[in-house]
């Protein structure tokens, strides 16, 4: 792993651009076999990432989490996802960003951060294995303080129906032509419509502790707060064309907003484990639990109160 030093944290906004245009020439390089098959050896650094206290506050007020000069995980998750987003827009990046279906997120938070804090922010690519509709990928985004690891969050990508060859095996692609007519809609976070474990037993709903009541412009609000500007997110028009009937909301929403249900008993050194299963259709109402758990932490869920198909499935674990 080479480690590359950038001057700052990167705007989503070049960067999608930048993945659509590598997504682009990827499909072309698949045909002709010689599109990259491993990870690329690169991590990316931000040194002195310095919150802002205004951003801070525009976050916790949109989640519901509770005022305080600390920074919930969702919010480090927002920070660091510049430099994932980075990674998977390179060229030499083997799977196309545009097409990435977000299955799951673990964060292991080891104390609380606080916003004054100088931070180091580190994200690399790893872990490229099979699935059984395509290949997977994790993007690891670590946090320090003064060289001491205090968040570690890694996020399991979904490119859905794309085989990346074995070592000197070439194949085609010309069966797959209709990949990115199916698979682009479920581009971001939070878009995807099967859960990260193919074993996953049934879903049976809890007894609801909450509900919420979610405005079509609920997308454009966490984008404002978190620079994910993704389309399927921002506009019905640009959601149906991309395979939605109407704008969804971001996965990391919907599992930070469970996170803040929890509230402040959930301590300040956790793990944070989140299946995204089905997106959250906007305008929408999302029935809610919070369960504590026997031996402490807590099991969320956030689900359709009709049909009972859940949306996302979490546990928070203390650490000792």
């Amino acid at each position: 792993m080479s480690l590359v030093d950038l001057p700052a944290v990167p705007g989503l906004g070049g960067l999608y651009a930048r993945g659509a245009a590598s997504t682009g020439r990827l499909a072309v390089a698949r045909r002709t076999g010689s599109a990259p098959t491993a990870l690329p050896g690169t991590e990316y650094r931000v040194r002195g990432v310095r919150p802002s206290l205004d951003h801070l506050t525009a976050y916790q007020r949109l989640v519901g989490e509770e005022a305080a000069d600390t920074l919930p995980p969702g919010f480090v998750h927002v920070l660091g996802f510049p430099l994932a987003i980075a990674l998977m827009a390179r060229s030499d990046f083997p799977l196309p960003m545009l097409g990435m279906v977000h299955l799951a997120n673990v964060v292991e938070q080891r104390r609380a951060i606080g916003y004054d804090e100088t931070l180091d922010v580190t994200a690399s690519a790893r872990d490229l294995r099979p699935h059984r509709t395509g290949t997977q990928v994790d993007l690891v985004v670590e946090v320090a303080v003064e060289d001491e690891l205090v968040w570690r969050g890694t996020s399991t990508y979904l490119a859905k129906g794309v085989r990346l060859p074995r070592s000197g095996e070439h194949r085609s692609d010309e069966h797959r032509s209709d990949e990115h007519a199916s698979d682009e809609r479920a581009a971001g976070e939070g878009a995807s419509d099967e859960g990260a474990s193919d074993e996953r037993a049934p879903f049976e709903p809890p007894l609801p502790t909450g509900q919420w009541r979610l405005g079509a412009d609920t997308g454009r609000r966490y984008a404002a707060v978190s620079g994910d500007r993704n389309p399927i997110h921002l506009n019905p028009l640009t959601a149906k064309a991309l395979g939605f009937p109407r704008t969804i909301a971001h996965g990391m929403y919907t599992a930070s907003r469970l996170l803040a249900d929890a509230g402040r008993g959930r301590g300040d050194a956790f793990v944070w484990s989140v299946d995204f299963v089905k997106p959250v259709l906007l305008p929408a109402t999302v029935a809610t639990s919070v369960r504590h758990r026997a031996g402490g932490g807590f099991d969320l869920a956030a689900w359709h109160p009709r049909t009972a198909k859940p949306h996302a499935l979490a546990t928070v674990t203390p650490l000792p």
